[in-house]
């Protein structure tokens, strides 16, 4: 199996669980929540260029090239950065899914 094939079948699962918590419990403040998650996304994405790069180039890590689809940020292969997109989507979904209902709707009674 290619990291491209195990990444996909993962963030099909993310994605289900995020449809579901939009689905089953909208944020009161989706526009806040997704300017949030791409902030955090970016932030994610630089701090995994810069230290997957620092670890491939020290030794510590080393992909097979048969497994890769061969793009690269740095020393990172493209496939590396769909777990910090996971986890950008699957955190705030299951905090609005498994969260107690004040915490969904929390921003629509916030007066300041």
């Amino acid at each position: 199996m290619t990291y491209t094939v195990l990444n996909l079948v993962m963030l099909a699962v993310v994605l289900v669980v995020a449809a579901s918590a939009l689905l089953l419990r909208r944020p009161a403040r989706l526009g806040v929540a997704l300017a949030a998650a791409a902030a955090t996304a970016a932030v994610l994405f630089l701090l995994t260029a810069l230290f997957d790069s620092l670890m491939i180039a020290g030794g510590l890590m080393e992909y097979s090239g048969e497994h890769l689809i061969g793009w690269f940020i740095g020393l990172a292969p493209i496939e590396d950065f769909a777990y910090p997109l996971a986890a950008v989507i699957l955190l705030p979904s299951l905090w609005w899914l498994l969260g107690p209902r004040a915490v969904a709707q929390k921003g629509a009674t916030d007066v300041g």
